[in-house]
């Protein structure tokens, strides 16, 4: 990166237009740089430079974009700090409305790698226009950038072996339900269809996560088989091994291939980042007719990045717990003030 590629012209009327417009080029550059890394990830045989579910794409992708996109803008002008922090902003939402619309990501990743990535996008402005303002040594600049431009991509070799973990997640739901443990039982051990006025609003929902359907049952008893179905072709085989009436049913769950188009490649249950593997109810009782209904699951998370990727994982299972335990509530509730009928 040359220091003097947007200045060559300085005292004339280029120069003039290349300062006005200096930002908007800035981040132009910031965004094809970032939509070269997500292309590289995405066009690779055999041997692959950078992957999406990578720190080198998650983490320092969005650092670099900030810090080349500050470093360039305030090469033709100083800016106020407060720049540095936010202008990485632009190309970062830019490069990640592209990748939507092109749809190489889908919105659900878009929403889980945006908080991390406007963070460190600012962190990486930050770094940048402290590079261009107070590294006098040209030469040293161009060190720096040039090493902060590859680092997503010097990441990927060793971060796999470093960073890699499986890790088992549980996340517990519960509410509290104004009915008799055998109504409640009824409508746990099957889920008649649900209709669409039923669910609740649903923020998981909204970003592209499948809506619940119906649960059917084989049969009665452990061995039994659940069949759960999602919208958009999404299926879980659940085998029942806890079957207790009116206490816990629980199973195991096996996610059935899904629809390519229907959950982002990322983020597919049963895909190699994510699985969902046990379901239980519990049925805790409260007082004479209230009853607390528990539904707990547990899935397993297995990227580099552990530590963030279950903050998504356990809001999208919470979120999903909570509409299917509010759609058991309603019913219960309804059913229970048609079977004692109107009050004399």
């Amino acid at each position: 990166m040359a220091d003097e590629t947007l200045s060559s012209t300085e005292g004339g009327e280029p120069a003039s237009n290349v300062r006005k417009y200096s930002t908007l080029i800035a981040a132009a550059i910031g965004a094809a740089y970032g939509l070269s890394l997500r292309l590289l990830a995405a066009w690779h045989s055999g041997f692959a430079l950078i992957l999406v579910m990578s720190c080198g794409f998650i983490f320092f992708m969005p650092f670099a974009l900030g810090c080349i996109s500050v470093y360039i803008d305030e090469l033709q002008r100083p800016r106020k700090v407060w720049t540095w922090i936010f202008m990485p902003w632009l190309p970062m939402v830019a490069a990640l409305m592209v990748l939507l619309l092109v749809m190489l990501e889908g919105l659900i990743c878009i929403v889980m790698l945006l908080p991390v990535g406007l963070l460190l996008a600012s962190l990486g402005g930050v770094a940048g226009g402290m590079s261009a303002r107070f590294v006098r040594s040209q030469r040293a600049r161009r060190v720096t950038m040039t090493c902060i431009a590859l680092l997503p991509l010097l990441a990927h070799p060793w971060e796999k072996q470093a960073l890699y973990q499986w890790e088992t997640r549980r996340v517990e739901s519960a509410i509290d339900i104004q009915a008799s443990p055998e109504l409640i039982w009824r409508n746990i051990e099957r889920v008649p269809a649900i209709r669409g006025e039923e669910l609740p609003p649903s923020w998981a929902h909204a970003v592209g996560f499948p809506d619940p359907v119906e649960a059917t049952l084989s049969h009665e008893g452990v061995g039994g088989v659940r069949n759960a179905s999602f919208t958009g072709g999404v299926l879980f085989i659940e085998t029942v091994d806890v079957w207790e009436p009116g206490r816990r049913l629980g199973f195991t769950i096996a996610a059935q291939p899904i629809p390519p188009k229907t959950l982002d490649e990322h983020v597919t249950v049963g895909g190699e980042y994510f699985d969902v593997l046990r379901g239980e109810y519990q049925l805790e009782t409260l007082a004479p007719g209230v009853i607390r209904l528990h539904l707990s699951s547990q899935h397993r998370v297995s990227t580099d990045f552990n530590w963030y990727a279950h903050f998504w994982t356990d809001a999208v299972m919470s979120d999903v717990q909570k509409r299917i335990l509010r759609v058991i509530q309603q019913r219960c509730q309804a059913q229970e003030r048609e079977a004692r009928g109107p009050r004399s």
